[in-house]
């Protein structure tokens, strides 16, 4: 299990990558102090307080690709169980704190998932004349 990356996965690095040629700028692999709750998710932008995770099919047990394990069923059942009891307590954290949680799943499109992500940095048009300076 040593061999298995927390940050840097192949998909997070596609998608950092996107995201830095579109002109955006992010932190990455951030840790968020949530009161009793850490979290580092995997592109954070502060100032917009938007939170993304690339979750992994295994891991986060994927409705799509997630698959119960064969092998050491008494080991990987609960670990899987606390992967997503984890999850939801950590998007309960970030919500509540005012942050926006966005979850992208290992296998989803390059473009949909730049689109999601641009969707929740970006003002929205009806908001871009509320942030404009006049003068």
């Amino acid at each position: 299990m040593q061999a298995n990356r927390r940050s840097g996965t192949k998909p997070e690095v596609v998608l950092r990558s996107a995201l830095h040629r579109m002109g955006f700028r992010y932190r990455k692999d951030l840790r968020l102090d949530l009161g009793e709750v850490k979290v580092r998710p995997d592109i954070v932008f502060t100032a917009k307080k938007v939170a993304v995770f690339v979750d992994g099919c295994f891991w986060h047990v994927c409705p799509e690709h997630g698959r119960q394990p064969t092998t050491n069923e008494w080991y990987w059942t609960p670990k899987l169980r606390r992967n997503m009891e984890r999850d939801q307590r950590v998007n309960s954290a970030l919500e509540a704190a005012g942050w926006q949680v966005i979850r992208l799943w290992e296998h989803e499109a390059l473009a949909t998932a730049i689109e999601a992500v641009v969707a929740a940095v970006r003002p929205s048009p009806e908001h871009a004349s509320e942030t404009s300076v006049t003068g």
